[in-house]
């Protein structure tokens, strides 16, 4: 839709992000000024804010935002990251989305790609070009291309509503399915059945097996890595056992000293 340049506001002798229409087009236009002015109401710290909308001399529209210094997550995430750091990142992505689905705005495009993470350790959801607004009617992609047979998104990240083209049944359990192909790429390689149960139940096709929204997935997020139970996680008594061990292997490991020394003092005092 647009080009995105890192340029001077001689005004305020700042740096800033302006995105810019590649070349005039009144149906872009409406996209691009709709974006700006959903971006607008979204004032998150998880969202880059908006400083000014305007027009070049030679008709291109245009709008401002503010300039995160950073890499992409996937980027920072190619290094070694421990897996719950990575959760953490996860969960202020969820939470960025959350407040965008609270004021009826679903994102569409959730991947690696779209999110920022900044040089002072902020995370950053990007690109809402695609991005539906619930209830009243609007699209940030003209009508002519939101016709049922429209793909909005990208594949392996969509949810299956997308990928058919759908787009009347797209709501926030669309962003929930998104999220979850994401936190199955965060964790790659993390073999957790708990883990595992969380993104699936997630990406269940059927919109109804999904989570609800954002705030019922991330607090099975955040029970996990509290070593709690899921609710996506149907534990056995092996499984039980085995996490309240791990949660709780410090104490164990004090008692267990304890118990240790006791027995020693046991042993020469019965000498």
């Amino acid at each position: 839709m647009g080009t995105v340049y890192i340029v001077e506001d001689t005004e305020l002798r700042r740096r800033v992000a302006l995105k810019v229409l590649d070349a005039p087009d009144a149906g872009v236009e409406a996209r691009l000024r709709r974006e700006a002015q959903v971006l607008a109401r979204l004032e998150h710290p998880g969202i880059a804010p908006v400083h000014d909308i305007g027009g070049l001399p030679d008709g291109r529209v245009f709008y401002t935002m503010k300039w995160v210094q950073g890499e992409r997550l996937d980027a920072r995430l190619s290094r070694p990251v421990p897996l719950a750091e990575r959760l953490r990142l996860f969960l202020r992505i969820a939470d960025a989305v959350a407040f965008a689905h609270a004021q009826g705005v679903v994102h569409r495009d959730l991947k690696p790609e779209n999110v920022m993470v900044g040089a002072f350790g902020e995370v950053l959801v990007m690109d809402w070009g695609l991005a539906k607004v619930v209830g009243d009617g609007a699209d940030l992609v003209p009508t002519r291309k939101t016709a049922e047979s429209a793909v909005l998104g990208t594949a392996g990240f969509m949810a299956p509503e997308q990928a058919a083209g759908e787009s009347a049944r797209v709501d926030a359990r669309s962003d929930v399915y998104s999220l979850g192909a994401m936190l199955q790429w965060m964790a790659t390689g993390e073999g957790v059945p708990a883990l595992r149960a969380i993104w699936r139940k997630a990406m269940a096709a059927p919109r109804e097996g999904r989570y609800p929204d954002v705030g019922a997935f991330a607090a099975d997020v955040t029970r996990f890595l509290d070593g709690a139970a899921v609710s996506a996680y149907p534990e056995t008594l092996l499984h039980r056992a085995m996490r309240v061990a791990k949660r709780h292997r410090v104490a164990l490991g004090i008692v267990a000293a304890y118990l240790a020394g006791r027995s020693l003092i046991f042993l020469f005092t019965g000498r």
